[in-house]
């Protein structure tokens, strides 16, 4: 977190928390009260000081105030920073390098979720093509598009496939979920409220 904000936590350390105004979108864009965040300052700002409570619930601290954050999918979205033809790179959308990726999902939507050491998170629409070379089967080798679109879409349908995604050294399986589990499965809330005796800040 910024040194200001540590400081504000530790002047003001009782300020009530705000619930319901900060949201994340599907392709990692910061909302307040729907409205997207064009400011990329005040972006890079929330992205520094977000962080996750032991309820799972992901917030934003705003100095001394915790502003707690709903998602359209998950508290994270990775976008793929690599080139054309390297191997494939992800970064979560406040910056963070992917060192390890150890689990790989597809929805009945056809969204892909991978889980990293920063946590869960929806994989950015408009990256998927960087990402589809990273697809192997069972020997390690790159599948034929047909083939691929065929296992894809398999897992799509809640089951299991010869499908795999390599990131750096590792193979990791790709396997079937359901969107509406998810939140509960990745342990993370994704509209958090306030609790019934919590003072308001509007």
């Amino acid at each position: 977190m910024d040194e200001m904000v540590l400081r504000g936590m530790a002047k003001w350390p009782n300020v009530p928390a705000v619930y319901g105004w900060l949201s994340l979108d599907r392709r990692g864009n910061w909302l307040i009260k729907g409205e997207t965040i064009s400011n990329p300052g005040v972006c890079e700002f929330i992205g520094r000081n977000y962080e996750r409570d032991s309820g799972g619930r992901w917030f934003f601290q705003n100095g001394p105030q915790r502003v707690f954050v709903s998602f359209e999918y998950t508290p994270l979205v990775y976008r793929a920073v690599n080139g054309d033809d390297a191997p494939l790179s992800l970064q979560s959308h406040i910056g963070a390098e992917v060192t390890l990726v150890s689990g790989v999902w597809i929805d009945e939507n056809g969204a892909l979720l991978i889980e990293t050491e920063h946590g869960i998170g929806l994989v950015h629409d408009h990256d998927l093509d960087k990402v589809l070379p990273a697809f192997i089967d069972e020997r390690g080798n790159p599948l034929p598009e047909d083939a691929l679109d065929e296992r894809m879409q398999v897992v799509q349908q809640g089951r299991t496939a010869p499908l795999w995604l390599q990131y750096g050294e590792s193979n990791v399986h790709v396997d079937a979920v359901n969107s509406a589990q998810v939140p509960r499965r990745f342990g993370f809330d994704a509209s958090p409220t306030a609790p019934h005796d919590a003072p308001e800040c509007a």
